[in-house]
Parts: C-alpha cells; structure tokens; sequence
C-alpha cells in the first residue's frame, strides 16, 4: 500500500534542533526570548522585500495562532461589543470567529470570480448599506488570501480609504504570496500569518502579526502579555491575554526561515505540474493566477470539476455519515448528525473525494461559506451565488514539500481512473 500523501506538511530543515537545543541550554523555555526576537526579526526581513521598489519598515509579532493575529488585529482596531466587521466569506473560521470574541457581529461579504476572494463591488456594497441599515461604519475589512490567492487588494484598499476603515489582511494562507510584487499582509494596517503545521512554514503552532510601525507593535506586543503594567508587581489597567509565542516555537520557526524559499518555489512547481498533468482531461480545471499582477504561493492547489463530469461511485457520495474524523488528529469529538447538509459538494466532487482517500491521497473540499455555516445563520452576509457555487465543484489537491513529482503523478493518475469514459 502506497504510504500516505497528505495535503501539506510543512519540513523541517535540520537548523531547527539547534534553535530548540539553544532555547533548552539557556533554559528559555518561555513565550518570550531569543528565539522569539530573531524569528521576529527574520519575518521582517522576508516581508519588507518588494520586488521593483524600495523596502518597507513593517513591524512584526511573534503570537502563539493565527486566530490570536485575528483577535488582537481587531482589537486594536476598536472593534467591540455590538460593533460590526466587514469578512470574506469564503474562508476558514479563523477569520471569523474572533470577531465574535470581543461581542461583535460578522457581515460577510463574497468572492469574485477571478480571485476567488472578497468582491470589492459587493464591499463596498455592503459599506453603503451597514451605514444606512445601522447608522455606522463597520470597524475594519478582512481580506482572506484564500489557498495563498492574492485578494483584489489595490481595489479593497481605496475603498477602505474613503470610508477611512481599517484593513486587517488574513494572509494565514498567504505567506510569501505577492500582489505587484508586495507580499500579503504588508498593504492594510495589520497583516496576519499563521504557522500552523499545514502552512507554508511551520512553528508547530503559531502565528504572527504583521504591524505598521513600532507603535501599533508595542500596543499589540502589551495586549499578547497580558497587559501588564510596569510596576514591579502585576498591575493590569486593561484586559490582556496569554497570546506570545513560545521561545522553543519561535526556534523551529528560525529553522524554517532558511527554508521557505525552497518551500514557496516546491509549491509552485506542483501547482505547474498539475496544470500540465490535467490539462488535456475534460471537465477539470486548475485555479491559477488570473494575471501577472498575482503571484499566489499555491499553498493548496485546487480544481474545479464540470457539474456533467462523471465519477465512477458517486451514486453512493454521502450515503454514509462521515465517523473516521472522530477521535483522530484533527481533533474532532462531535459525530455528524446526518450525512448531508443543505450546501454542500457535488456527488461528483464528494465521490473524487472518496477515490482518492481510498488510494491513500488527502483531498478534500474547498471552505464551506461562512454564511452557509449554521452558527452564523443569522449574521447579515452580502452574497453574489460564487462561493456557493465553487463550494460546490471545487477540491484540494496535496501540494506540501514531501509532495514529490512521483506522487503529482500517482494523483492525477487516480483522478484520471476515476473517470467514468
């Protein structure tokens, strides 16, 4: 049996046990320290580099998630209870969830062909209503950098800009991805990474966020410390929370660092072999760039399938609730209730989905819409039918680093096999 091939594992380059034997000699086993200061450090140099201009002078903050970047983003951002915040809808929870931590309300705003991301017609859209429905401008626009894609961001930031709304760019997904040859998370006021251990790089967990100036790092720096005075005991004037990095974290993240060119250029050979692969298979087709002004890291590569594409076994997609999830590595406790819901995949793309799992392959479906997930029913969203409709005909492929040519192969072979002639 072929050995299993996943979505994305981040490799470790060999230079992270001696950041982490350093951290354990020195004995900075903290969520603060050397390691922590120097991943910072190399961060910055990574995405202060513009290709065609000058350097920027982004600040950075080491965090222990993404979702921690998200939460603090907003945070300093004002957003509070009963206040309102402008997110893509086609994304992962992360970029939502937090809004709802500090009392406030989600409006979801969809995608644009092109991108896949956030519409900046609909945007702007939803702006001029929130305003005329509430009376008030929502507090800040979230961006998502679906699968690495750059989002419209030249457009969702002049807009922003006359309505003087802050942006907070989720480029969790998007780390080394560029627009015009800027790297995501550098355009808005705050920019987002995550290092979870399916990302582009990995701290095992983590995150960071990516600040203006010196100012905006320091305040976000005091909020992911607890918020702690300087007295010589613990005063607290404002509510913090326990969000720094951890200095044995920030040691596999300088580790990584050395590597993360080796691992954007892999992604992006696989994302070219694929292309190359399926182009002559009909009813298949890869997401790409859409133009030049778009250099996605192709975290994730993913496809659409022709709703008329015929998979052999789809007439048995979604006969079954799904229970192997239960109790594994992705944490999962809570068995499906039913094995459909009212939006969902294509039997075509749930019975690939099935193939390749049995062939030992990890796919799996893209984002499920936010406003299409029960928790957020009632949240006001601003749709355009897009990312229902991709929902429905699209699919991830594997593209981490231990994705080798040979495996590309192997799936797109699996995919070809599992075509009905």
């Amino acid at each position: 049996m072929r050995e299993r091939i996943y979505l994305c594992l981040a490799h470790m380059s060999g230079k992270e046990q001696d950041f982490i034997k350093e951290a354990f000699d020195t004995n900075w086993v903290v969520p603060m320290g050397p390691n922590v200061n120097g991943f910072e450090k190399d961060l910055e140099s990574f995405v202060n580099k513009r290709i065609g201009a000058g350097p920027l002078d982004k600040k950075v903050v080491g965090l222990s998630a993404g979702t921690a970047a998200v939460h603090l983003a907003l945070l300093a951002c004002g957003v509070g209870q009963g206040d309102e915040v402008l997110v893509q809808t086609f994304t992962f929870c992360a970029s939502s969830h937090p809004i709802t931590y500090l009392g406030a309300t989600p409006v979801f705003v969809d995608s644009e062909k092109d991108s896949w991301n956030m519409d900046p017609d609909l945007l702007e859209e939803a702006i001029k209503d929130r305003i005329a429905k509430t009376g008030r401008k929502p507090k800040a626009i979230v961006p998502v950098a679906l699968y690495g894609m750059p989002y419209k961001i030249d457009r969702i930031m002049e807009i922003a800009g006359r309505y003087g709304i802050p942006v907070i760019e989720d480029a969790a997904e998007g780390l080394g991805s560029r627009y015009n040859g800027q790297v995501l998370g550098t355009f808005g006021k705050y920019g987002v990474l995550s290092f979870n251990g399916n990302k582009m790089i990995t701290t095992s967990g983590g995150g960071a966020l990516i600040c203006g100036n010196e100012a905006d790092a320091k305040e976000i720096l005091f909020y992911a410390t607890q918020a702690r005075e300087s007295y010589p005991y613990y005063q607290h004037e404002h509510i913090g929370y326990n969000y720094r990095m951890s200095n044995i974290c920030a040691g596999i993240g300088r580790g990584q660092m050395t590597i993360i060119d080796d691992h954007i250029a892999h992604h992006k050979h696989v994302q070219e072999l694929y292309c190359e692969l399926l182009k002559d298979v009909g009813g298949i087709r890869m997401h790409t760039n859409p133009s030049s002004e778009y250099d996605s890291n192709f975290w994730l590569c993913t496809a659409t399938l022709d709703p008329d594409l015929k998979i052999k076994g789809q007439q048995d997609a979604y006969k079954h609730v799904i229970t192997g999830a239960v109790g594994g590595a992705a944490g999962v406790t809570h068995a499906a209730k039913t094995a459909v819901t009212d939006c969902q995949p294509n039997a075509n793309v749930e019975a690939l989905r099935m193939a390749l799992d049995a062939a030992n392959v990890e796919a799996r479906p893209l984002w499920k819409p936010m406003h299409k997930q029960p928790v957020y029913r009632n949240a006001p969203a601003y749709v355009n039918g897009i990312s229902e409709d991709l929902f429905k005909v699209g699919i991830c492929l594997p593209a981490g680093p231990y994705v080798s040519d040979e495996d590309v192969s192997y799936i797109v072979k699996t995919i070809k096999d599992s075509i009905e002639i």
